[in-house]
């Protein structure tokens, strides 16, 4: 008998001591291991962050450039991208919006520490989250699990699957939003970050909040991922996006979705 046990693969199935190895005779355990697709110019940054990414029990992919990149993509879906947005051939933010034209695949950028204007440019282009160089492969492998645990628990909620705000309506079940009757290009994050406030409307969410619930994060979050996506969901859902009525900030706290 042959047993999937999904996880990285360095997860331990524990099915009985039967046999002194703790699996039952005659059971052979086939462990699912996640793939990583790396996209990354820098042989050094690319081989040593694949390798801690190895040991934390994950198979990675990895390309030198954009196209192979893509072509890679392509050839054999990943579960998760990471994308460095400096690469030699093509702009990282024109490879993000191809593989987001294509899949819902989860992307976390690589940026510059302080470069604002690529992490608000890259989760425009369509990625989730973002990481800063250099890279702590500790930080990053939580970052990972988080984006991984997201998308296996979407469509799993229990809450109403329509929700109507003034002329925006949010449709769980087919997982768009609705404004006036027709629909708005959202990315993932930003219609889970949507149904976050639908589910607590006029409560208000504070940012450590927000990013615990639609990222995964508890202590390793930058509270710039939560604004610039409320910025970005404001312009597609808002009539006017710099004095806003649905989705309003609550200074010095969060941010609260208008339920009247």
């Amino acid at each position: 008998m042959t047993i999937v046990c999904d996880g990285p693969l360095r997860e331990v199935c524990d099915f009985g001591n039967k046999d002194g190895r703790g699996v039952a005779k005659g059971v052979t355990l086939v462990a699912h291991m996640e793939t990583l697709l790396f996209i990354e110019d820098d042989d050094g940054i690319r081989l040593a962050l694949s390798m801690a990414l190895e040991d934390e029990g994950y198979s990675v992919r990895q390309a030198p450039n954009g196209t192979l990149g893509l072509e890679s993509f392509r050839q054999a879906p990943p579960d998760l991208v990471l994308l460095d947005l400096r690469l030699p051939d093509m702009s990282g933010f024109d490879v993000c919006r191809a593989l987001r034209a294509e899949s819902i695949v989860p992307i976390i950028m690589i940026t510059a520490q302080t470069d604002t204007h690529d992490m608000v440019a890259g989760l425009e282009a369509g990625a989730d989250d973002y990481v800063t160089k250099p890279v702590v492969p500790k930080e990053l492998a939580a970052r990972i699990r988080a984006s991984l645990r997201r998308m296996a628990l979407q469509g799993k909620a229990t809450t109403p699957l329509a929700s109507r705000f003034g002329d925006i309506e949010v449709r769980r079940e087919q997982g768009i939003v609705l404004k006036g009757g027709d629909e708005i290009n959202l990315t993932k994050t930003e219609f889970r970050l949507m149904c976050e406030f639908a589910d607590h409307a006029g409560a208000v969410l504070s940012r450590d909040q927000l990013l615990e619930r639609v990222w995964g994060y508890e202590y390793l979050g930058d509270s710039r991922l939560v604004d610039a996506h409320v910025r970005r969901l404001r312009l597609k859902i808002e009539d006017h996006p710099d004095d806003p009525k649905l989705i309003v900030t609550s200074r010095g706290v969060g941010y609260r979705l208008m339920a009247g």
